[in-house]
């Protein structure tokens, strides 16, 4: 692991390129020296000159503005963080770009609008949709702007946010809290993510739906509220356990996720309608078009983690809803309506679209991949 990981990085911006390299250990001070040498001689940037000189990497440079612009990003192979939260390690990439897309729009959307607006919980009908990886990426492109970022994984069922960021969840979490037997602080910072914090789901209980039923729910999130910019709440499968609305109720808004040739069009319907009876604004949501998962015979806590091929794009068109010609992740208008049924008009609300190939997303058990109904 790199020596980064040990060093303070929240002063690098205000240092030079070879001065953040020393630091984090990737340049010995004498290196340094050479650089500077050949720097003066040449009359070439400091960059240029320690790429010449085969000292440094493009890589290694890359890391270095990343902190002096307060954009840091994750190298492979220096962090716990699993390389599946593609916007961690590489935020250049298309698809990343289509993440900031979405997150201008809930900018918009819900939090912009409201002062009051914090938190925000991510659901989705049943499992497989992609629910935790949006969830995990966009709380990375979300600190990335500079906005203390807040993860929760209030899954207390299968919970998934802890494998992405490498966090041994027994020492505590959610569960601890609500269970009052919390000791120490259980939010964790991730390093070399300036502004990203995670609270795991912790110990899995025998009782989550009461647990996240009870006031102290609410009066953390209002302490927490204090802390962090934006709050991220991943949630498990709304079809399945009833807490999934609970935890909408006490945030107030919701994003939901669906995915196509897999959700049930029923299964939506009667979310948004219970959304809708419990007064949950529905900030907007994402279908996920990127194929179905086929591997059917995983159990619901492994996580798919295919990313070679992910590659989502902004298109300004909006194609059909369930137009199973395309790839695609679609953002539609806010909302406390239930949608219309698309068996009978498969025309899409006005919205973004962002395409692409499948995502990695939870895996759920085999009951879940049944067709449309």
């Amino acid at each position: 692991m790199d020596d980064a990981s040990k060093v303070d990085l929240s002063n690098l911006s205000d240092q030079s390129i070879g001065e953040i390299l020393v630091s984090v250990g990737r340049l010995s001070p004498e290196d340094a020296e050479h650089i500077y040498q050949e720097q003066r001689k040449r009359k070439l940037r400091f960059g240029d000159a320690a790429l010449e000189l085969g000292l440094v990497t493009e890589a290694d440079i890359q890391f270095a503005l990343s902190h002096q612009f307060r954009y840091p990003y994750l190298q492979r192979g220096e962090s716990k963080v699993s390389e599946t939260v593609i916007a961690a390690y590489d935020p250049f990439a298309p698809q990343v770009e289509a993440l900031r897309a979405l997150r201008s729009q809930l900018m918009l959307r819900w939090f912009d609008v409201n002062a009051k607006h914090k938190t925000l919980a991510i659901m989705s009908p049943d499992f497989g949709e992609g629910r935790s990886w949006l969830t995990a990426n966009l709380a990375v492109v979300f600190s990335q702007l500079g906005s203390r970022t807040l993860l929760i994984d209030a899954n207390l069922r299968t919970p998934a946010l802890h494998r992405l960021f490498g966090i041994d969840h027994r020492r505590g979490g959610l569960s601890s809290i609500l269970g009052g037997r919390a000791t120490g602080n259980i939010v964790f910072k991730i390093p070399l993510l300036l502004d990203l914090s995670v609270l795991p789901a912790g110990p899995i209980p025998p009782n989550p739906q009461e647990l996240l039923a009870r006031p102290l729910f609410n009066r953390m999130l209002e302490q927490l509220a204090n802390s962090f910019d934006v709050i991220l709440i991943d949630t498990p499968a709304a079809s399945q356990f009833a807490e999934s609305v609970t935890i909408a109720s006490r945030v107030g808004g919701a994003l939901i996720v669906s995915r196509q040739n897999q959700t049930r069009i029923r299964a939506l319907n009667e979310l948004y309608t219970c959304l809708n009876d419990s007064n949950v604004i529905i900030a907007g949501s994402v279908l996920n078009c990127g194929g179905t998962n086929k591997k059917k015979n995983n159990k619901r806590n492994n996580l798919k983690l295919p990313l070679n091929n992910l590659n989502l794009r902004l298109k300004n068109s909006t194609p059909p809803l369930l137009d199973k010609t395309e790839s695609s992740i679609q953002t539609s208008s806010p909302t406390n309506m239930p949608p219309q049924s698309y068996r009978k008009k498969r025309t899409a609300p006005p919205s973004m679209t962002l395409l692409g190939p499948e995502p990695p997303v939870e895996t759920a058990s085999p009951s879940t991949f049944t067709k449309d109904e």
